[in-house]
């Protein structure tokens, strides 16, 4: 199935049904008086996270979701029917807003987890509710709110303990398909890769982690140049971020240090929040010179970086290195805390519905 991480889909909760005009007709009862039942409450519109979906494509062919209305009341003081609610299934991971105001609804970051988007409309009140000791035989009845209407912009955002980045051909879909069951396409050509791929990685009993490889970014990336940056955000719900860099480039003139300090400069244009994220070096590629070489270009390319942080010498294509590396990532993710997100998700206020409908409801009475 074709990976799709954003689509615009229209729901429309269900209509309160109308209240009941009747009078109670019943053989030796004169002047019964009102027994109209009121109308049922139209369904809610609400999104339930699932696992085993990773692409919101489902939505480009249904776009637009009804739920059903409230049936109206009837008389013997029956109520109609109410609505059953409509559930839609997305992605875990998918974040929603109103297409219209740009309004965050809520982030859907667990399965099981539900969010109400679209509130069903009242039923109106039958003509029974407005029995008084003037008013015996009243006709008025609640014609039912019209129910929740709504464009909603759904934007998934794959949830993964560890992500990597860097150059085309740096190597990133080689190392997921060395550590995990992952098998995205591998070529020696750049942008090979054109939509994020997962991979769960096994380090042992009970003890694995997500890891997520997006395409490669280039220099000028945030004013749209490659593929790379549209694919950025799905690297925010990640714990660690892989830097992999290639410690033998195909072109003479490139510079991996410098080529590094691009990459970064790109991820502080796009995000700071994800530029201060905790990085890792993974040097790439150390099956391509002797040992001794390779340890020197490495310690020269970390001394240049001024790097701090964890690095890595690895051969992705061999598998050299990569399950000492798996090995650390999976001892950091154990031993450090993740943070958590207040409130991930939250119920969508209902905005006030100013129609005429509603505004002659009010007038005869909806609850």
């Amino acid at each position: 199935m074709k990976f799709v991480d954003e689509a615009i889909v229209r729901v429309q909760a269900g209509h309160g049904g109308r209240g009941c005009v009747s009078f109670r007709r019943e053989k030796f009862v004169p002047f019964g008086g009102p027994d109209g039942g009121d109308g049922g409450h139209g369904a809610a519109v609400l999104l339930r996270a699932a696992e085993g979906i990773n692409t919101l494509a489902d939505f480009r062919i249904e776009r637009t979701f009804k739920a059903p209305a409230g049936q109206p009341g009837s008389g013997n003081g029956c109520t109609g029917r109410s609505g059953t609610d409509l559930y839609i299934t997305v992605p875990v991971g998918t974040t929603v807003q109103d297409a219209d105001t740009g309004e965050e609804l809520g982030d859907l970051t667990a399965a099981g987890q539900m969010l109400r988007v679209a509130e069903g409309g009242k039923g109106g009140y039958g003509n029974a509710r407005f029995k008084s000791s003037t008013n015996r035989a009243p006709r008025q009845f609640g014609p039912g709110l019209p129910g929740e209407r709504r464009a909603l912009a759904l934007e998934l955002k794959v949830i993964a303990d560890v992500g990597l980045l860097g150059l085309p051909n740096a190597g990133k879909s080689t190392l997921i398909r060395a550590l995990s069951a992952a098998r995205p396409k591998v070529a020696d050509y750049p942008f090979t890769t054109l939509y994020p791929n997962l991979g769960v990685v096994d380090c042992g009993a009970h003890r694995s982690f997500v890891m997520a490889d997006i395409p490669g970014l280039i220099e000028g990336a945030a004013e749209g140049a490659g593929l790379g940056i549209r694919f950025l955000k799905h690297l925010q719900r990640t714990r660690v971020l892989l830097h992999m860099v290639d410690l033998l480039p195909p072109d003479p003139q490139a510079d991996p240090v410098r080529d590094a300090r691009a990459i970064a400069a790109e991820l502080r244009k796009f995000s700071r929040s994800l530029a201060a994220k905790p990085r890792w070096l993974v040097i790439n590629k150390r099956d391509l010179l002797p040992d001794a070489e390779a340890q020197q270009r490495s310690h020269d390319i970390v001394r240049r970086l001024r790097w701090r942080g964890p690095h890595f010498l690895v051969s992705a294509a061999t598998g050299r290195g990569t399950r000492e590396l798996a090995q650390a990532l999976m001892r950091w993710l154990e031993t450090t805390p993740a943070i958590t997100r207040a409130a991930p998700a939250r119920a969508a206020a209902t905005r006030p519905v100013t129609t005429r409908a509603a505004a002659k409801a009010d007038e005869t009475g909806v609850p």
